[in-house]
């Protein structure tokens, strides 16, 4: 595992799996998740889901992104967040998607007690294709992803953002 500070209060750490590149896409349709968490041993869990991924056959992982340790933000009286990004492909439609993966977040252990509380695992729908959605359960792009640091600078690791 390699740490480094970005700056006082973000450090960027990469382990054997974060950042790298996997498989080409073989499935229809890709898409970009952003991971998080502050509860337990997050890195870890990030490798199990890396691992979960991997024998999932509704995606296939593509790539990560380094991962972000960084202050929390909405409420900031909790444990800093680790933050990733993973890039993946899937034949499921961007709703089904989303459904998949919140199905995930239960079986890594999310509770969801009140907005931006501390959590376990948090799997956001950051991009499907270039699919543009406002809808009552996913808005695409996810919101604000251009204004967090936590999205922005693994991202950079995959080549999305300039």
């Amino acid at each position: 595992m390699i740490k480094k500070a970005v700056t006082p209060t973000m450090t960027t750490i990469k382990t054997l799996d974060f950042p790298a590149r996997f498989n080409r896409p073989r499935l229809r349709y890709k898409a970009t998740i952003g991971i998080g968490g502050n509860i337990g041993n997050v890195i870890r869990r990030f490798e199990r889901l890396k691992h979960y991924l991997d024998m999932d056959r509704n995606v296939e992982l593509m790539a990560t992104g380094s991962i972000l340790k960084n202050p929390p933000f909405g409420f900031a009286d909790q444990d800093d967040f680790y933050n990733s990004v993973m890039q993946i492909s899937t034949n499921l439609t961007s709703e089904k998607l989303l459904q998949h993966l919140l199905r995930i977040e239960k079986k890594f252990g999310r509770k969801r007690s009140f907005k931006n509380a501390p959590r376990t695992l948090d799997i956001d729908l950051l991009f499907y294709e270039n699919e543009t959605k406002l809808s009552k359960n996913l808005i695409l792009p996810h919101p604000h992803w251009q204004e967090r640091e936590s999205v922005l600078l693994p991202l950079m690791d995959l080549g999305a953002v300039a």
